[in-house]
């Protein structure tokens, strides 16, 4: 009786051995199948002018060497070969003087701009994102996605990653990546898209001393009227130290504003976007949200929104958010 069970025993631990190995190669055929169907995330570099470019943008955000790989494609010994190649190993930290414009670049991708619900951001994509560094620490930056998401009367128009299918989605249309427009001189960013059924957005970025100052525009190209066109613009904390709390006891929500405190109370982050219809923030990822409606828009028009991001070094914040109310932000360029 008891060979027989050890028998039994010894049968029933290569069937769970087996078993387990054939579980793993199943995985292992499944996850290859999926990655092979999904494109790549990753934005290779046009030419040693655009290598220089990124690798000097990445390691102001200070970027590894891996999620240098992570955003461009090269293997880890190509980034560090490059790196070397370019004079590009030690990047100092440009530091903000005092009356400067803030420094905003565009978001490289490669790291993921957010701590947590990572499920509702897959494969976020960097040509809505910007980085606005702080003002009182070079390596602290918030991610700002304009927009992160369109939606009209026809169902969710837009999406900058991956989580609820767009209508273009559902048809299996595919989007081309884009890039942000650097040429300016002054530092504006400039993107435009035209999607497969005529309507066509715009952001633009303009950063400022005191502020900077977003525009979204849209336009309809399609053959009815656009109606119920909600925008969500978020504002990712993930790399402003100080501002990471997975919480919104530290967030002030004063429509348009929403503003988010940092942990010694002493330093503000601030945005709004008007017309805002709905001030929120989501804890776990932080992030913050003013998000904005364009108003109904017929074939053939055109519709704008303007938007604001600023930091306050203060306690006050009721009277910051009185002096930015004051400087006419949200009728600007009308």
């Amino acid at each position: 009786m008891i060979y027989n069970l050890r028998v039994a025993s010894c049968e029933l631990a290569r069937f769970l051995r087996a078993s387990s190995s054939l579980l793993a190669a199943f995985s292992w055929i499944v996850a290859s199948v999926v990655s092979a169907a999904e494109p790549s995330n990753f934005r290779p570099p046009r030419n040693d002018a655009d290598l220089a470019y990124w690798l000097r943008n990445m390691s102001w955000h200070r970027f590894t060497p891996e999620e240098m790989h992570e955003a461009m494609g090269l293997d880890v010994a190509e980034v560090k070969s490059a790196l070397r190649r370019l004079g590009l190993e030690t990047v100092p930290q440009p530091k903000h003087a005092p009356g400067a414009p803030l420094r905003v670049l565009p978001y490289p991708g490669g790291r993921h701009p957010r701590i947590g619900f990572l499920d509702g951001a897959i494969r976020p994509q960097r040509e809505t994102k910007v980085s606005v560094f702080t003002p009182w620490d070079e390596a602290s930056y918030v991610v700002v996605d304009v927009p992160e998401a369109l939606w009209s009367h026809l169902g969710l128009t837009y999406l900058a990653h991956t989580h609820i299918p767009t209508i273009f989605d559902k048809q299996g249309t595919k989007l081309e990546p884009l890039e942000w427009d650097r040429s300016d001189s002054n530092g504006v960013l400039r993107i435009a898209r035209r999607l497969p059924n005529g309507i066509s957005f715009g952001a633009v970025v303009k950063p400022g001393a005191d502020a900077v100052r977003m525009e979204l525009t849209l336009t309809n190209g399609a053959q009815e009227t656009l109606r119920d066109l909600r925008v969500q613009n978020c504002v990712m904390l993930k790399g402003a130290a100080g501002f990471t709390a997975l919480t919104n006891a530290n967030k002030l929500f004063q429509n348009p504003y929403v503003a988010c405190r940092s942990e010694d109370g002493t330093k503000w982050i601030i945005t709004a976007w008007a017309p805002c219809h709905r001030p929120w923030a989501n804890p776990p990822v932080p992030c913050l949200h003013s998000d904005p409606k364009f108003p109904d828009c017929p074939p053939g028009q055109s519709r704008r929104l303007t938007g604001w991001l600023s930091f306050y070094k203060g306690t006050n914040i009721a009277a910051e958010l009185e002096r930015i109310d004051k400087t006419g932000w949200r009728e600007a360029g009308n």
